[in-house]
């Protein structure tokens, strides 16, 4: 359909290169080999995986939309893109819904996408770590292994997605997140993955949107990055119980899905790359993410990647928790 507004089929692309990097994402970690390198540190880490997938998500789209602006994660030097990481469908269900009116008009070059090719990556490495060694211990000569690997190692993988965003005017107005793993726990022969998106003015697909109950606060933070500023605001929040999941879109399905009230992460670990998805698809389901301040992120082209003054999503009562917020966390984090 080509005939459709350019966001429109943005989308559409997005989605279905998102289930093509998710697939990447899957035969990477089942060959065992993951080439992990450091960027910054043991917490910062990079793999095959995030390489070959910003690859196909990168190449795909640019390929298709020539002038949208695409930034990705991962710093990779330029070099010809295999045919065989090429994603070139389209979501067909995406391409039938009608456009909102305000972004029927939008050019390529207005957008700008922002990619993270695998969100989570520490517990990616982690859990096919866990593997390896099971899959060791099980067959010390070589043998096939039939029963299923332990489920600590396995629910790491539900903290991984694939997130690829879409920005105009500086707002996240469309997301996709594709989550790789989705279905593990149904064993041997579950088809694995699936894949949400939103747009701002048309709502979200893909999940089935929950809400904890008005009276408990359960708030959703940071498994691997904590410290002490972390740790004082999600005790100032007053939770009844506090969730620590990996992966900055994992914990915004953590949201949607009515398993937490808050995503609180008082630190500057967070890219535009981790929120920028996560935010539309929060948004358009009547959500919101802010810095610590309660100020909204921009996603221009040129700002500054990093999200300088921490993470603070909610479905509801976005107020309450902006509130809440300790004045030490105010002073530490400065709003860009």
């Amino acid at each position: 359909m080509s005939g459709s507004p350019v966001i429109m089929r943005l989308v559409a692309s997005a989605h279905s290169v998102a289930e093509k990097a998710g697939a990447i994402v899957r035969k990477v970690l089942h060959s065992g080999e993951l080439g992990i390198v450091e960027k910054t540190g043991a917490n910062d880490l990079q793999t095959l995986a995030d390489r070959l997938a910003q690859q196909s998500i990168c190449a795909s789209l640019s390929r298709r939309f020539p002038k949208v602006t695409i930034i990705g994660e991962e710093d990779l030097p330029s070099e010809e893109v295999k045919e065989d990481v090429i994603e070139n469908g389209q979501a067909e269900d995406i391409l039938q819904k009608s456009c909102p009116a305000e972004y029927s008009g939008l050019k390529e070059e207005e957008l700008v996408v922002w990619v993270d090719p695998l969100d989570g990556t520490k517990e990616y490495t982690e859990a096919s770590r866990y593997l390896r060694h099971q899959t060791e211990a099980q067959t010390p000569h070589g043998g096939s292994v039939t029963s299923q690997p332990h489920s600590t190692a396995l629910w790491l993988l539900d903290n991984v997605t694939v997130l690829i965003g879409i920005a105009y005017g500086g707002r996240a107005i469309a997301g996709v997140i594709n989550q790789p793993f989705y279905n593990y726990q149904l064993g041997a022969g579950a088809v694995l993955g699936r894949t949400m998106w939103g747009m701002l003015g048309l709502g979200a697909f893909g999940f089935q949107l929950q809400e904890v109950p008005g009276d408990r606060r359960i708030v959703t933070t940071t498994r691997s990055h904590s410290n002490k500023l972390v740790t004082d605001c999600v005790d100032a929040m007053e939770p009844h119980e506090v969730v620590k999941v990996g992966g900055a879109g994992n914990k915004i399905i953590q949201l949607v899905e009515g398993k937490a009230s808050a995503y609180v992460f008082a630190s500057p670990g967070c890219k535009k790359w981790d929120t920028c998805a996560p935010e539309a698809i929060l948004h358009a389901v009547g959500g919101k993410l802010t810095d610590m301040h309660g100020n909204a992120y921009r996603y221009e082209a040129d700002v500054k990647h990093m999200n300088s003054a921490g993470v603070l999503a909610t479905l509801r009562n976005h107020e309450y928790y902006v509130g809440r917020v300790p004045q030490s966390v105010r002073q530490a984090l400065k709003s860009d």
